[in-house]
């Protein structure tokens, strides 16, 4: 048996406890930045290995270390841990026990792989010539739970080896179960909130002519901004812009003094991020200036663009390719324009994040219900992929050298 087909054969094997913790974890989602309950069952799967755990002061992070035999390099493996706010409709039988929480993009899989992961590394301590860090992070559904992590010292925890690659899966039933979908440079979209607020003057609605409607220039705005997309924005460096949310009046007849809208900008760069940014700014203010309003913006920063490092995403596909067979790695075509605070690692160190398939065999994958959906299901037959995934790309990374012999004439 090959290293990859024993490796993917103890995952296997192992399987129980990766699928238990993670029924575990889905039964009592959290929110947010502090997850109690989470990091409680966390700590507990840790202490049993033989790994130095840390914990955050301003999160409920966990940050464990494996040390390898001998000194080298130290390698980054991250799992989040936070849920949903989200009614969870699936009728599974170990279905969440929180009204109004949810594990619905499958974090609490993510948490069980990567433990499951630490479990295969501990029993091969010997071939790691370096640290692996074990990084469990709250936070990431908007929370930037891991740029909270970083200004904490995330990377420096062993500070003799700072953190110099990194690795992520994330789970989807976008892609066949079992499959390991990579590609290299950006992966997921830059996030951005915008918010627009529209002063003007209220009156009467049979008088509109005395007043300053804020209404019509709110619908205007959402049209311009799609104008805006297709004619200003290059489609080789795209951008989305979506209004989700519009807010005026309060009844029919009276013309309100103020409209708001709110919506969403998804960038695949940071000069594109930018540009678009300021160009809302500048459509909200200039058809405000049309009718005789005045338009506030603001920007909410969400979260940068993932960008996988060429050479390790390709790492990614060959570890697949090695462990689950060619048919396994599929490259990506096209970045999906959701966002991952992942991206605040990959700015700081080479890394990259693929996405483990895990469609229930009864569906077609990427038209059942999808990550974020109340209806989610992932199929826990994919967990022992991914354990084996974050291991193999550890193992590879800190592969001991064995230093050539010496010349005889110098024994």
């Amino acid at each position: 048996m090959t290293d990859a087909a024993e490796l993917l054969a103890a995952a296997r094997a192992d399987a129980d406890r990766t699928v238990d913790l993670r029924r575990r974890l889905h039964r009592r989602p959290e929110v947010g930045l502090h997850l109690p309950e989470t990091q409680a069952a966390v700590l507990e799967a840790f202490a049993e290995l033989p790994v130095e755990v840390h914990t955050g002061t301003t999160t409920s992070s966990v940050v464990a270390v494996l040390r390898g035999s001998t000194p080298g390099p130290t390698y980054l493996l991250r799992g989040d841990m936070d849920a949903l706010p989200l009614q969870e409709d699936t009728g599974l039988p170990f279905a969440s026990e929180i009204d109004g929480v949810m594990h619905a993009c499958g974090h609490d899989t993510h948490v069980a792989m990567l433990v499951g992961a630490a479990r295969l590394l501990c029993q091969r301590r010997d071939s790691l010539a370096g640290q692996v860090v074990f990084m469990v992070q709250p936070g990431e559904e908007g929370h930037h739970g891991a740029r909270f992590m970083l200004e904490e010292g995330l990377l420096d925890v062993v500070p003799e080896a700072p953190v110099s690659g990194g690795f992520a899966l994330h789970i989807s039933t976008a892609f066949e179960t079992g499959t390991v979908n990579v590609r290299p440079g950006p992966l997921m979209a830059a996030a951005d909130h915008f918010r627009i607020t529209l002063r003007g003057a209220g009156g009467h609605a049979s008088t509109p002519w005395v007043t300053a409607d804020p209404v019509p220039a709110a619908a205007e705005i959402v049209l311009a901004l799609q104008s805006m997309v297709t004619r200003r924005v290059d489609v080789f460096d795209p951008a989305v812009v979506t209004v989700g949310h519009i807010s005026a009046g309060t009844t029919n007849n009276v013309i309100p003094a103020t409209a708001f809208l709110e919506g969403t900008i998804r960038t695949l760069s940071a000069a594109r991020r930018a540009d678009v940014v300021a160009r809302v700014e500048r459509v909200a203010a200039g058809v405000a200036e049309a009718h005789e309003l005045v338009a506030e913006f603001e920007r909410v920063e969400g979260y940068p663009v993932t960008v996988n490092d060429a050479g390790v995403a390709a790492q990614v596909a060959a570890v697949a390719t090695e462990l689950l067979g060619s048919a396994a790695s599929v490259p990506m075509p096209d970045p999906l324009m959701g966002a991952e605070d992942w991206s605040y690692v990959l700015e700081r160190v080479p890394g990259a994040m693929a996405f483990l398939g895990a469609c229930p065999p009864h569906l077609v994958a990427g038209e059942s219900p999808g990550n974020h959906s109340n209806l989610v299901v992932f199929d826990e037959a994919a967990l022992p992929a991914g354990v084996a995934m974050y291991a193999q790309m550890a193992l590879q990374a800190l592969r001991p050298t064995t230093p050539p012999p010496s010349p005889a004439w110098i024994r």
